[in-house]
């Protein structure tokens, strides 16, 4: 087995819906955020670094929900990443709330 990292172009691709085609490899943004998934992260920029980077490696698929944070990695997203290549594909679970980190 090789200790090489593959990129997101190179995981491969498969079909939502049989018509939007993204990478494998994607990018979930739950664990930006503050512990217990609340708050803001304790090193935004850092977040923000994480989030382009992904992009940089082929990532066009990325996770996200307005209760991480909340709210919190959706507005990292914007910063990071607004304009949106014109290939990312950015999905959201709607309709999730959090009343509190616990």
């Amino acid at each position: 087995m090789s200790n090489q990292a593959i990129t997101a172009r190179q995981s491969g691709t498969f079909t939502i819906g049989g018509e939007l085609t993204v990478h494998r490899l994607g990018y979930g943004t739950m664990q930006l955020t503050g512990p217990g998934v609340w708050g803001d992260p304790r090193d935004p920029d850092e977040a923000v670094r994480v989030l382009q980077r992904a992009v940089e490696l082929g990532v066009n698929f990325i996770d996200t929900a307005d209760s991480y944070g909340p709210f919190v990695a959706d507005l990292l997203l914007k910063k990071a990443l607004h304009p949106y290549p014109k290939d990312l594909v950015i999905a959201t679970k709607a309709g999730l709330t959090r009343s509190g980190s616990e």
